[in-house]
């Protein structure tokens, strides 16, 4: 008996020594606020009651409490005891450093770079305490595991997973890669390294791995309304209205977190007409992977502020789904909770009556059933120059775009952006086939002709571009420029970055944002086009080939708006 005390306890110097070696990255999140004055009320009321409490910013609008930093074992150890004692939220749970950025609290210090050092080496002895008994034997272990079913096991799998001990599959079959895993987390856990893992330790490990849903009220809820029944967080959320084709869940815990139910009868047009038109709501940012396949579609979006899921499938000309909005910098929870979602999520019979929500007084274009569709900041007008679907537009409405898209929500790259001459040319991300492509006039064009521009005066909102009727007033600008021509035109701010097309549908120049007073104030029916040539030279420089006629006879007006529209195309900055 002595010689295995002797055994234990040798074993026991080893991993405190190699634990003193490793880094104290491991931290106890225990609040989050949405504003600096919020998290710093409530972390001096932590202070207060507990040593090593630190408040970091976790992302653009959110501000954690947090205790550490820690070795992985203390962390859990101390979790495990602040919560017993109730001195800290049940729902707190266990981040690393990366997870953290500026630290507001204590005043001046940085915890992350003190995290971030090797534990000072042990100078004093260690004492020598003998591991309490495990519940259970080996054997013992091993025959209430087998007792476990398969879906029981997959469980264990997936716990010893997300604490980041397993790496293979869940398959609930216990062999070498899972054995490997149990020892890890006994190790690191202070237990005896069997492989075996003993009832209370499973228990343990499970009772780890749900904590982290402690105060999000998870519960099996059924919208009979919506024909929708799954997991829910719902001690976050509370039921508000219904607005087809949703059924609005808003927020009502310290979380932030928004719920739509989605319920909606139609064809496979329309629920594809729905995935292309819910990635333009407000609340689901443009970055973040997108699918869509016959039956499903997932849309996820991620910026500084929020984590928004969209989950969607089509059964029997039925559409339904649900879109989650999360609080950014809180990735592990929310896994967990999509995938209670996912796993729970049942389609039941009927659909959102569209009668739920009349008409009211408060309809815009700009909402979707209640939601914000995220607008562009900018909008302007480009055309077709090649046939692979290349598009010149005005360089200035660009400005600082985080994206540029085109037509339908297209997104494009800037090949060049020419602020000299004012000119852009943009590349479509996918392969597109113009229905036509502008053909450039080479022929001088004659003074006082007749010209027209096509742009999208009022950006998408009439879903096709607008023919604006003027003059070619000089084959110059006011100075002498050979590169513009100047136009007597009654444009608006969308057209800028339009074709200038003569009476036979060639084009004459591109449209210029309309000249900003530098001194003088010109009439507002002065503006200017780059000129045909100057166009040709600047593509020609980029290896862009461009489409070129001579003095084309004039076409009939509605044939004029048809080419229009086909070459014309919206482009927005975002």
């Amino acid at each position: 008996m002595r010689k295995l005390f002797l055994a234990v306890a040798f074993w026991s110097m080893g991993v405190v020594a190699a634990l003193a070696q490793g880094q104290q990255n491991i931290w106890i999140q225990i609040e989050a606020q949405p504003s600096l004055a919020a998290a710093e009320g409530s972390v001096r009321g932590y202070a207060a009651q507990l040593r090593d409490v630190a408040g970091f910013q976790l992302s653009a609008r959110w501000y954690g409490i947090v205790l550490g930093p820690y070795e992985r074992l203390d962390a859990q150890r101390r979790l495990s005891s602040l919560r017993a004692q109730g001195l800290i939220p049940r729902d707190a749970f266990r981040i690393e450093s990366a997870r953290l950025s500026r630290q507001f609290w204590p005043i001046g210090a940085n915890d992350l770079a003190r995290a971030a050092e090797p534990a000072a080496p042990l100078t004093t002895p260690v004492v020598e305490t003998p591991i309490a008994p495990p519940d259970e034997t080996p054997r013992e272990a091993r025959a209430s595991e087998n007792l476990l079913t398969r879906d029981e096991k997959r469980l264990l799998q997936t716990a010893l997973a997300a604490e980041g001990f397993y790496t293979s599959t869940i398959d609930g079959l216990f062999g070498r890669g899972t054995r490997a895993s149990m020892a890890a987390w006994q190790r690191a856990n202070g237990f005896e390294e069997t492989g075996v893992m003993t009832t209370a330790q499973r228990a343990a490990l499970i009772d780890e791995y749900n904590s982290i849903l402690d105060g999000l009220g998870l519960a099996l809820t059924t919208d009979a309304q919506a024909g929708i029944a799954m997991q829910m967080p719902m001690a976050q959320i509370s039921f508000k209205e219904y607005e087809p084709p949703f059924a609005h869940y808003e927020v009502a815990g310290d979380l932030g977190i928004q719920l739509s139910l989605i319920s909606q009868e139609g064809s496979r047009a329309r629920f594809q007409g729905l995935y292309n038109v819910l990635q333009t709501l407000d609340l689901v940012p443009s970055d973040g992977p997108r699918s869509l396949s016959r039956d499903s579609f997932e849309i996820t979006g991620i910026d500084a502020e929020r984590h928004t899921t969209i989950d969607v499938r089509y059964r029997d000309g039925v559409m339904k789904g649900f879109m989650l909005v999360w609080p950014a910098g809180d990735e592990k929870r929310l896994a967990r909770v999509l995938a209670e979602m996912r796993q729970s999520f049942q389609i039941l019979p009927g659909a959102l009556d569209p009668a739920l929500s009349p008409p009211g007084e408060d309809q815009s274009i700009d909402l979707l059933a209640g939601l914000e569709i995220r607008q562009p900041q900018r909008s302007a007008t480009g055309f077709f120059v090649t046939a692979s679907g290349a598009v010149l537009t005005a360089s200035e409405p660009l400005g600082a775009c985080e994206r540029v898209s085109i037509g339908d929500d297209l997104d494009a790259d800037v090949v060049f952006s020419d602020a000299e001459l004012g000119l852009a040319l943009l590349r479509p991300q996918q392969s597109i086939a113009p229905m036509a492509v502008a053909r450039f006039q080479a022929a001088v064009p004659r003074l006082r002709d007749e010209i027209a521009v096509a742009g999208f005066s009022y950006g998408g909102d009439l879903g096709a571009p607008t023919l604006t009727l003027g003059e070619l007033a000089d084959l110059r600008g006011l100075e002498g420029e050979d590169t513009v021509k100047r136009l007597v035109l009654q444009a608006e701010p969308g057209d800028s970055g339009g074709p200038v097309l003569d009476r036979g549908g060639a084009v004459l120049g591109l449209l210029r944002p309309a000249p900003k007073p530098e001194g003088q104030i010109l009439p507002n029916t002065v503006r200017f086009a780059i000129d045909a040539e100057t166009i040709r030279d600047r593509l020609a420089s980029e290896g862009v080939p461009i489409s070129e006629v001579n003095a084309l006879g004039p076409i009939d007006p509605v044939e004029l708006a048809s080419l229009a529209a086909d070459i014309a195309v919206l482009v927005e900055c975002w």
